[in-house]
């Protein structure tokens, strides 16, 4: 049954004390470490072996696109057969295919080659962040304490991204330039089949009754789909810091720094992850993406202008303060917006919204980092969320939860909650 609370402002010391959450908390924590060491180990091992940031860029960003197109699926699998059915064959083959494009890279392979490594690289990446998400909407469905987990996961997230990238930097630069990915391959395969081994507290598979209608997509639904276009800005911003910090950081000629300034950023979002998890909004979920989202834009639009590494850092972390409150919110409304049986589908598509948004970010900001240097790549987070905003305010009155007619007319039924604004 789900777990319900009464307190009117909920916590996350409440949140940790949920019956069974940290039987998934730890294996998640585990197996979601190696994503944020992907897109840099690749782009550190093939700018090293091509000495081009627009190879390296190209490489990352196919895999990025491939994530993209299959974590949805992935998603939609997880939700009808269990996520362990899923886990299992995609973590064994994502395993492979990271070492595979790791031997490609070190043998000087054409860059098709790498490109076509990339494609099962990315399809495989374990969703894990969904996954734990589902579990815990599971777990939490009408309790107030759903925008808490939300927050929790960012936070979460973005902890893992100050380690991840900070650790593959450090191998790639102090042991091997491939030493990244296959710490990235090691680590998916360690921490995916640990997770994958605590069934109790997945959702039930196919939970959908007779009432409910024919199984949709949750793309169906059109506050998942302006969701999508907010998180595909999101993910510009985190393509374009990574290539051109790295881009920077070899201008100054100081590589190492590349792991501090990018750690930096992700400490932003993940301070203001748990600022975000410990206030007691008033403002509705819609009305905070907005402002959240403008603010982002606003703190993107003077990276291309910084040229030295305390100013950079101070402003990467502003950024990165501005990053969280629209990542939580917009999960946050997933809960309201699509019904249980298709909920990891949702958290997937938005995650793999931020891939494709990064992998357009990665490939865009390496081509004007190769021909520009590192400050014509700080453009593209500004360019992404500025078009990302523009479609969000264009679109926000999709965001509110449908009526239950409309609704159960596209095969899909669920509560409606109270408050969007």
């Amino acid at each position: 049954m789900p777990h319900t609370v009464t307190t009117p402002r909920p916590g996350y010391g409440q949140l940790l004390r949920t019956p069974g959450a940290w039987t998934y908390l730890l294996p998640g924590f585990l197996a979601r470490q190696p994503f944020a060491m992907l897109t840099i180990g690749i782009v550190l091992l093939v700018q090293h072996t091509t000495g081009s940031y627009g190879s390296a860029g190209a490489v990352a960003a196919v895999t990025g696109v491939s994530m993209a197109l299959f974590a949805p699926q992935s998603g939609k699998l997880a939700d009808r057969f269990g996520q362990s059915a899923v886990l299992v064959p995609g973590v064994l083959v994502h395993t492979a295919s990271v070492v595979t494009l790791t031997v490609l890279a070190l043998a000087d392979a054409p860059l098709w080659a790498l490109f076509v490594a990339a494609v099962p690289t990315g399809a495989s990446v374990p969703q894990i962040g969904p996954m734990v998400r589902a579990r815990w909407a599971a777990k939490l469905e009408g309790s107030p304490l759903m925008s808490t987990a939300a927050a929790f996961e960012s936070v979460t997230d973005e902890f893992t991204f100050v380690v991840g990238p900070v650790l593959a930097t450090a191998l790639c630069t102090g042991v091997h330039p491939a030493a990244g990915l296959v710490a990235e391959a090691v680590l998916t395969l360690v921490g995916g089949l640990f997770f994958a081994l605590q069934r109790r507290t997945q959702p039930r598979a196919g939970r959908l009754s007779a009432s409910e209608g024919p199984r949709v997509s949750a793309l169906s639904v059109p506050g998942v789909r302006v969701l999508a276009v907010a998180f595909l800005g999101i993910g510009s911003v985190f393509g374009g810091m990574q290539v051109s910090l790295t881009a920077f950081s070899e201008e100054i000629g100081n590589p190492g720094v590349n792991g501090l300034l990018y750690g930096t950023f992700a400490a932003g979002n993940m301070l203001a992850g748990i600022a975000c998890g410990a206030i007691a909004w008033k403002s509705g979920p819609r009305r905070r993406l907005m402002v959240g989202y403008a603010a982002l834009t606003l703190a993107a639009s003077g990276l291309w202008a910084v040229h030295s590494v305390p100013l950079l850092a101070g402003l990467g972390l502003l950024v990165g303060l501005c990053i969280a409150p629209a990542l939580i919110t917009g999960y946050t409304m997933v809960e309201t917006l699509v019904p249980a049986s298709v909920r990891t589908e949702a958290f997937t598509w938005l995650t793999g919204a931020v891939a494709l948004g990064q992998a357009a970010g990665v490939t865009v900001a390496g081509r004007l980092a190769d021909a520009n240097g590192a400050s014509a790549g700080f453009l593209v987070p500004l360019v992404g969320t500025a078009l990302a905003l523009a479609i969000l305010v264009a679109l926000r009155s999709r965001l509110a939860p449908e009526a239950p007619g409309r609704v159960a007319a596209r095969g899909v039924s669920h509560r409606v909650p109270v408050t969007v604004d």
